[in-house]
Formats: structure tokens, C-alpha cells, sequence
């Protein structure tokens, strides 16, 4: 496939997310939004129409069938990730499926399953992963800039409402903070220090029984990260990654910074601005493409065995705090 062909998009589940998503990908000229579905129809034809996208589609089968669509971006809640992806991979389509990948390990295990079965591209659309602070700041730490990394502090939080945020605070979508929000910390751990030795969680949970707020230490030989997720309450949203030598600030809010500062003996040597495309969502679609043109099922970025871990740490920090779907 040459650069100059346009790689055919689906989108599946039209709220919040799906939006801001669908407007970067407008930013990028060689990608193209072909249909949309969502079980309301009006639903589905408005956020045709406000894209530009030709089809619009009521049912989830009608877009695994259209024969047009390469790839398939699912932005569903929680609950449906496992089946819709597994459903559009065998449909011969490649898949970007919004985080967290799934409510459960062995749900992600079917899905990165389905992908090698199908031989279709599939990643976990952890975004951050993509922008451009957090791919230089990764090789910054790689270089040894800062030295070794003793400790890492990181939060996401703020404040939902129950009468504004329903899919949230609803358990059968797989609501609270953990799931929504508290996946980026430890992402942000995960990429930087790897799997922990031991992991600690404690949780405040609504009458629900969901997580309002889930607090995590991770434990590793020589450093610790100390990580926070709310919805009941907002935080500075800065991250710090401190070593051996120095320390870099990321610029709130940490996941989509636009930038960071480096402090070398307590003494800030430099502030970068790095600002992302749109509102950041294009890079990880940009490694997409470069990865099905390159005939890869997965990211070296964020590879199936990278979202296998965090699932992995995720599902540890929800026994602990005893989180049930």
C-alpha cells in the first residue's frame, strides 16, 4: 500500500471520545472516515454528517461487513471491548480498541489471540504512548540522563458527576477510577520501570461497590512509584520522574503533555515545548498506518505483550481492592 493511498476508517460507539478522535483524524491526509455505527441510527447519521463520512450504520454487524474499511477504532464502554474486537478481527479488519483493553486478563489474552489468528493489526489505544514528550522523555530516561530511577509520582484525577457522567459511575460498563483513569499512572510506571515486584491498592468505593478513588504504590527492586486515581476529586495532574542525578517535571496534565522540564542536581537545565497534533490522538493514529503498511499486527510502541502486562497489573490492583464486573 503506498503512503498516498488513504486508509479507511470505521468508528464504533459515538460519544465523548469517539468525537475528539474523529476530529484528529480529520488533521491527517491520509486517513479517511468511511462509517460510523452506534445502535441509534440518528445518532449515528449527526456524527456522519458533522465528519464528513459517507455511511452510517445502526448495527455493529453491518460495519464488520462493510467490505471498504480497513481499520476499526472502538470506543464503546468498557464492557464490550473484548467482544467487539474480537468480532471485528475476525471480520477481517484491524482494530484500535480504546482503553482500558478489557475488563479482565483473560479477556485481553482472546484478543491479542484473535489478532496472531487473524493476522490483523490490534493495539490497546493508549495515545500517550504516542506524543511527542513522552517518546522523548522515554529516551531521555534510556539515556541515563537523570540516572537511575528511584521514583515516580503520577495522578489522574477529577471531579464526575453521577447525573452527568452515568457510563462512569455504572458498574456493569465497568465504572470507576481504576478502569477509566487510574490505567494511565501505571502505564506511565509500566513504561518506564516494567512489571513491579509487589503492588499495593487501596480504595475508597462508592455504595456501587465501583472505585471513587484507588491509590497504588508499586514496588520494584530499587525505586518506587507512588500513583493516584480519582473521580471524586481533581489533582495538579503533573508527573514527576525522579533519578539517581536528576529529575524531569512532565506539564499538566502529564498524559497529553506539551512539553517537560529537566533538572539536573536540583538545577533545571532545560524547558521543552513539544505541543501534540490536534488533541493528540493523531500519533497513535500515524502509528497505525506505518504499522499496517508495514504488514504488522502490533506496535513495537505498545505491543500485545505491553498491553498483556498492564492488564495484568490492572487485574492485581482490582482483586486487591476487590473490584467485581
Amino acid at each position: 500500500m503506498k503512503n498516498s493511498q488513504k486508509i479507511k476508517w470505521g468508528i464504533i460507539g459515538l460519544g465523548n471520545i469517539a468525537n475528539q478522535f474523529a476530529t484528529d483524524l480529520m488533521l491527517l491526509e491520509d486517513a479517511e472516515l468511511t462509517a460510523v455505527a452506534s445502535r441509534d441510527l440518528e445518532k449515528a447519521k449527526d456524527f456522519a454528517q458533522k465528519y464528513n463520512c459517507s455511511k452510517a450504520y445502526n448495527s455493529y454487524d453491518a460495519i464488520f461487513a462493510d467490505e471498504e474499511i480497513e481499520i476499526i477504532y472502538i470506543a464503546t464502554p468498557h464492557d464490550s471491548h473484548a467482544e467487539l474486537s474480537i468480532k471485528a478481527l475476525e471480520n477481517g479488519k484491524h482494530v484500535l480498541c480504546e482503553k482500558p483493553l478489557a475488563l479482565s486478563y483473560s479477556d485481553a489474552v482472546r484478543m491479542i489471540e484473535a489478532s496472531k489468528k487473524n493476522n490483523k493489526f490490534f493495539m490497546e489505544a493508549f495515545w500517550t504512548r504516542f506524543i511527542p514528550s513522552i517518546k522523548e522523555v522515554l529516551q531521555k530516561v534510556e539515556n541515563g540522563e537523570i540516572g537511575e530511577v528511584k521514583y515516580i509520582k503520577a495522578d489522574f484525577a477529577f471531579r464526575g458527576s453521577e447525573t452527568e457522567n452515568l457510563r462512569l459511575f455504572d458498574k456493569e460498563r465497568g465504572g470507576g477510577a481504576l478502569f477509566d483513569i487510574g490505567v494511565y499512572p501505571l502505564f506511565l510506571s509500566y513504561i518506564l520501570l516494567g512489571k513491579p515486584k509487589e503492588i499495593i491498592a487501596k480504595a475508597i468505593k462508592h455504595k456501587n461497590d465501583i472505585d471513587l478513588q484507588t491509590s497504588m504504590i508499586l514496588q520494584y527492586e530499587s525505586a518506587q512509584s507512588i500513583l493516584h486515581a480519582s473521580i471524586v476529586s481533581d489533582s495538579d495532574m503533573n508527573a514527576i520522574i525522579a533519578g539517581s542525578k536528576g529529575r524531569i517535571e512532565l506539564n499538566s496534565p502529564w498524559f497529553v503533555a506539551d512539553g517537560y522540564s529537566l533538572f539536573i542536581n536540583d538545577e533545571k537545565e532545560a524547558v521543552i515545548s513539544l505541543p501534540v497534533l490536534g488533541k493528540g490522538y493523531s500519533h497513535e493514529i500515524m502509528e497505525c498506518h506505518d504499522c499496517i503498511r508495514n504488514g504488522q499486527i502490533e506496535s513495537k510502541f505498545w505491543s500485545h505483550q505491553n498491553c498483556l502486562d498492564l492488564s495484568r497489573i490492572v487485574e492485581e490492583i482490582k482483586t486487591q481492592i476487590g473490584l467485581k464486573f
